[in-house]
């Protein structure tokens, strides 16, 4: 499911009240997805070469996937996704968040240390990964305010 980050769909912040307001729907939905365990922290770098770049965050270099381009079979860029490991507490990653809120980073992952959940949160909002129905239909319900009103969910 998807959650927007700040009320009537808008996509980017633009004063500190509204980072807050961006900051507090992440993070309501992410203690509520991992509040007293541990996360991995996924985050890529793109490159158009095979080579592994360093990872300002610490993180480890977990895997590099090669993406085709549908418009050019012969071109191909890299993801290197680093992964860190930490326990999860209301408000640590809100430095990244904020980062991902302005577009300046893209294609991060939360999630549980069993795959099962994941968040991916991006400008605008986080689109959200639960492991049944039930879970997910609590979630949308405690959130509804959220939710897109564009048909579709988008």
């Amino acid at each position: 499911m998807r959650f927007h980050s700040l009320p009537e769909s808008k996509r980017y912040a633009e004063d500190e009240a509204e980072y807050a307001t961006v900051l507090g729907r992440y993070n309501a939905v992410l203690d509520e997805l991992f509040a007293g365990g541990e996360v991995y922290v996924i985050t890529p770098a793109f490159t158009a070469s095979p080579d592994v770049p360093s990872h300002q965050s610490g993180a480890d270099h977990w895997q590099t996937l090669v993406v085709q381009e549908d418009f050019d079979p012969e071109f191909r860029s890299y993801a290197h996704l680093f992964v860190v490991r930490r326990a999860w507490q209301h408000g640590c990653l809100d430095g990244l968040l904020r980062e991902v809120a302005d577009d300046q980073v893209a294609g991060v992952l939360v999630t549980d240390l069993q795959l099962l959940r994941l968040h991916h949160p991006y400008d605008g909002g986080a689109d959200v990964f639960l492991p049944t129905t039930e879970e997910r239909d609590r979630l949308r319900e405690r959130h509804a305010g959220w939710l897109s009103r564009y048909p579709g969910g988008l």
